[in-house]
């Protein structure tokens, strides 16, 4: 499961309705692929739709789409948002990450 802060669910909330997307009907598309400094990145976007390999979640006022192979490296993950001096941006709490690099966007297990 990933679970999401409230901070987070305000925000993505509030970026699906100025996207043109719904909260209550579409999703919130969390992957992981290649990349990123320490060998993984995180992907985040919008979906209307659901694919055929797609594990669906719900917290906090959020649908959550992961397709099965990135569900693998994210199970356990707290999505948060940080609003600090430091940067805004999502941030993603992992338990399977054993190093994460500096900006918070790329991991390695």
């Amino acid at each position: 499961m990933i679970k999401v802060s409230d901070d987070a669910s305000k925000k993505i909330v509030a970026m699906m309705q100025d996207d043109g997307f719904d909260a209550a009907k579409d999703y919130v598309r969390v992957g992981v692929k290649s990349g990123g400094c320490s060998g993984l990145s995180y992907d985040l976007k919008f979906d209307k739709e659901l694919g055929e390999n797609d594990k669906v979640f719900e917290d906090n006022g959020v649908r959550i789409a992961v397709e099965k192979k990135s569900f693998l490296y994210l199970a356990g993950t707290i999505l948060e948002f940080s609003g600090g001096l430091n940067g805004k941006g999502f941030v993603f709490n992992n338990p399977n990450a054993q190093r994460t690099c500096g900006c918070g966007e790329s991991f390695s297990l």
